[in-house]
């Protein structure tokens, strides 16, 4: 059902855009669909001025080495803590579980989060979230990290989940400061470079 929605919602978006004489760039799908984002002034989290000329985001190219299998490893009984964010906001997160995988011959790890103020929005009852710095960070990528959306419903029987990390995305801190953003642990961090999803943002 999610993928259904996912793919409803991405026609829609091009729907509204074709208004727009410029087309909607992108190699892949989600590629598309976060461009689309960004030209749609309604959804867009540029700022006005960056909007009147931003034409696409810039990603790396496209790399199947960083589509990975993840072994699941859950955490039911991690304490609820509060994340740190670009702002003196700190929303409630709980340790959902660790992810174990390889990219080009590394083991690596990353912890995976799910949020505590789903009550408030049950939208996000499914909803895990990937932060994390990598070695492009503050160089090629937004030094602030990035992010990959994970659900629930993504792990399958063997408790394994697929991690496309063509599929990073930005806060929306790397486009504009008024926005609260939280910010990946430390211990979140990866020691190789991973050259896969958007790029760094480039208004320039």
């Amino acid at each position: 059902m999610k993928k259904i929605i996912f793919f409803y919602s991405f026609f829609l978006i091009l729907s509204c855009n074709s208004q727009d004489k410029r087309p909607v760039q992108g190699k892949t799908v989600f590629q598309r669909v976060q461009n689309a984002k960004f030209k749609d002034a309604t959804k867009s989290p540029l700022t006005k001025k960056d909007f009147k000329t931003f034409s696409k985001l810039e990603f790396y190219d496209i790399d199947s080495s960083f589509v990975v299998i993840a072994k699941l490893t859950k955490t039911p009984k991690a304490p609820i803590f509060e994340m740190a964010t670009t702002t003196t906001r700190k929303p409630l997160y709980k340790k959902y579980g660790i992810l174990h995988f390889t990219i080009k011959g590394k083991d690596l790890s990353l912890n995976i989060y799910q949020s505590q103020d789903f009550d408030r929005d049950p939208k996000y009852k499914d909803y895990l979230f990937l932060p994390f710095t990598d070695k492009t960070s503050g160089t090629t990528s937004y030094g602030g990290g990035r992010y990959m959306d994970i659900f629930t419903t993504d792990e399958r029987k063997d408790g394994t989940i697929l991690l496309d990390f063509n599929n990073l995305y930005n806060p929306y801190c790397a486009y504009n400061g008024r926005y609260s953003c939280p910010i990946p642990p430390q211990e979140n961090h990866l020691n190789i470079p991973v050259i896969a999803g958007v790029k760094v943002y480039d208004k320039y």
